[in-house]
């Protein structure tokens, strides 16, 4: 059987060959059967774009290029195609942008540091050119199978980009920047053990490659693997203290185990060598804000737009310390900064939820709401997550954790009662609990802990697509020592977040989907379910453009989903594992802190203190968004938020079905 032809596919080849043939015309009309059915096809437009310029119509050209970019924002070859055009019409300094947004999308397009070099070259710029010349050179040594792999990344192919990358591996199985590639696609499928492996063994290879011992770094602080990646930072700062870049990572890894006032000291060294460097003082000012200096990252954020005026991280910075008010001044610099072509999706993204934040605070809620639904558009189109996924995987909880399973709960598992958990939704008052409970003598606050989300993805081994019910149905599975093993796992690698206290809090609120695996390695373990009503703790998380992760969050229907997914799965801990989880109510704390404090504080063992009513006076770093919100005393006014912009949310109510009135049941 004859295999089956795209004849989309087919007739951009066919149009390629035609222009290389310089048949333009044929090629012109190949492309328009394409974009006349298909008009926002990549291909075609990249292709029918390159087409206009060698029949210099250059306003063509340069109208699918626009057409192209806001199909894929991010497409390095859009802006290398850009720069041609640009050079073509004797606009250098324009090309010379264009060329490295290129780079910066697609660091392996060879052409587009070509380019760079000759026009920084030609302006005089020796130093920069020289650096850009060395990158192509770079690129023109490696194999062409490795830059293709580079591409296909930079595209967005994953798959294809594994596939050929590890063809190439078979033959060439030392080589290290393959090994990088293959790590990094490991990073973004989300297999960390794999890509912790690939660096590890490429540095055994390559010790002096900076690249990889930096790649190394991400992934051991994306395994929590904290005090690990702090040693390499440190290596790295050692072998040479005076370079920005290894002093920079060196801070940030110092901010990940809880050591402020290195960071911020290390910063303050780095801006004395590099004055008004954006991405430093940014990160300075997420350190400040973390500690409670608000005016100071104020300042921090403003002194990194000075520098960088469409910095979307700054801007969203001052927005996410949620008690900033934007002037009129700076809502229009921002709104001039988002609707610039060519503004990198990432700092798109920051711009449209800052003016988001900037319009709510302002009483636009029409316009507040237009640039909320924007960012979580732009959102939306990077994430994987589904809807139809997830309550896959909460059935699955439903399906193997079942009373009988968690009645064998203390056969296993470490018996230490340390941790006490906080779950639920994201902007539900987790927060506000675990700042009560960090005021306690007796209670470490931490923050989200990713560790019992790292076991969980463990669990579920390699095969995720054939067997997705692996995890949780290898509960069932474990030995009583592995369990324990498991228990004694957890409470090793958080210990350093720990200062001294005989119980700790992890706020991680996606927890909730493992309260099974939570009770089988820790069965001593507290858990309380931090809950809020529906309508103001789903559009408060619709609002948020979170770190990392809850991709849920990034449409209203999904959100809803969500949440219903949530508490019904909640209803089901509650009656294999009766009495073991505390719900707590977010307008309950609300309306009467000293109850709620008195039964959180019952639930958890520990005799009262007046400090966790008057937790706003603790001074401890917190890292989430309500950072600024807990350092204050209770307030009432975010309760009814949600209902601005009520008009606009049929489509959360409408997935939020029963949940929506009947969430406290």
């Amino acid at each position: 059987m004859a295999e089956l032809q795209d004849p989309t596919a087919d007739n951009v080849k066919q149009a390629q060959r035609a222009m290389m043939a310089e048949r333009f015309d044929e090629a012109r009309e190949l492309l328009d059967v394409v974009l006349g059915s298909e008009p926002s096809n990549p291909d075609a437009l990249y292709a029918a774009a390159v087409c206009a310029r060698y029949r210099a119509a250059y306003v063509e050209a340069g109208e699918l290029l626009t057409r192209l970019k806001t199909v894929q924002p991010e497409f390095g070859r859009a802006y290398q195609e850009e720069g041609y055009l640009l050079r073509a019409q004797n606009r250098a300094d324009d090309a010379l942008a264009a060329f490295r947004l290129a780079c910066r999308f697609n660091p392996a397009l060879t052409a587009a540091w070509q380019a760079q070099a000759e026009l920084l070259q030609a302006r005089g710029d020796h130093v920069e050119a020289s650096q850009a010349e060395a990158q192509a050179q770079r690129l023109k040594a490696l194999p062409k199978e490795v830059v293709a792999v580079s591409h296909l990344l930079a595209e967005g192919k994953i798959l294809k980009a594994e596939a050929l990358c590890r063809k190439f591996l078979k033959a060439h199985p030392r080589h290290v920047e393959a090994m990088r590639l293959l790590a990094e696609i490991g990073v973004q499928l989300g297999i960390l053990d794999d890509a912790e492996f690939l660096l590890e063994s490429a540095l055994e290879f390559e010790p002096g490659n900076i690249q990889v011992r930096l790649d190394y770094i991400q992934v051991l602080r994306k395994r929590q693997k904290f005090a690990q990646a702090l040693h390499q930072a440190r290596h790295l700062y050692e072998s040479d203290p005076n370079n920005p870049v290894f002093r920079s990572h060196f801070a940030i890894e110092n901010m990940q185990t809880g050591d402020y006032e290195t960071a911020l000291s290390l910063f303050d060294d780095i801006l004395r060598s590099v004055p008004g460097d954006p991405l430093v003082l940014t990160s300075r000012g997420h350190a400040l804000k973390t500690m409670g200096r608000q005016d100071d990252a104020v300042t921090s954020y403003r002194e990194a737009l000075k520098a960088a005026p469409a910095h979307g991280d700054a801007w969203y910075g001052l927005a996410n310390l949620k008690t900033y008010r934007f002037g009129e001044d700076e809502i229009s610099a921002m709104a001039q900064a988002e609707a610039a072509p060519g503004l990198p999706h990432a700092d798109r993204i920051h711009l449209c939820f800052a003016l988001g934040k900037a319009h709510e605070d302002a009483g636009d809620y029409a316009a507040s709401f237009g640039y909320y639904e924007r960012g979580n558009r732009l959102k939306k189109a990077q994430a994987r997550y589904t809807s139809e996924q997830m309550a896959q995987e909460f059935a699955a909880q439903k399906t193997h954790c079942t009373a009988e399973l968690m009645q064998r709960r203390h056969e296993g598992g470490n018996p230490a009662a340390d941790p006490i958990f906080i779950v639920g939704l994201p902007r539900a008052g987790s927060t506000l609990l675990e700042q009560i409970l960090a005021s306690h003598s007796q209670v470490d606050g931490t923050l989200e802990l990713p560790n019992i989300l790292s076991l969980a993805h463990r669990l579920r081994g390699r095969d995720k697509l054939s067997d997705r019910e692996r995890y949780p149905r290898i509960l069932g599975e474990l030995s009583p020592g592995q369990l324990d093993e498991l228990g004694s796992e957890y409470i090793e690698t958080t210990r350093i977040h720990r200062a001294g206290a005989p119980f700790f809090t992890d706020k991680m609120p996606n927890n909730f989907r493992h309260i099974g695996l939570i009770k089988m390695i820790l069965p001593n373990a507290k858990i309380i379910d931090a809950r809020r009503e529906p309508m103001a703790c789903c559009f408060s998380g619709f609002k948020q453009l979170f770190a990392e992760g809850q991709e849920f969050t990034y449409g209203l229907e999904e959100i809803g989903r969500y949440y219903a997914g949530y508490v019904d799965l909640m209803r089901h801990w509650d009656a294999v594992l009766p009495g073991e989880v505390l719900r707590v109510q977010y307008e309950d704390v609300i309306d009467d802190l000293d109850i709620q404090v008195r039964r959180i504080l019952d639930f958890c063992g520990l005799p009262f203190e007046q400090a966790c009513l008057d937790f706003h006076q603790t001074k401890r770093a917190v890292r989430t968004a309500s950072s600024e919100q807990v350092r204050q005393p209770i307030y009432t006014s975010g309760v009814e938020q949600w209902r601005h912009f009520e008009a606009h949310l049929h489509p959360l109510k409408a997935a939020l079905g029963d949940s929506l009135t009947g969430y406290r049941d």
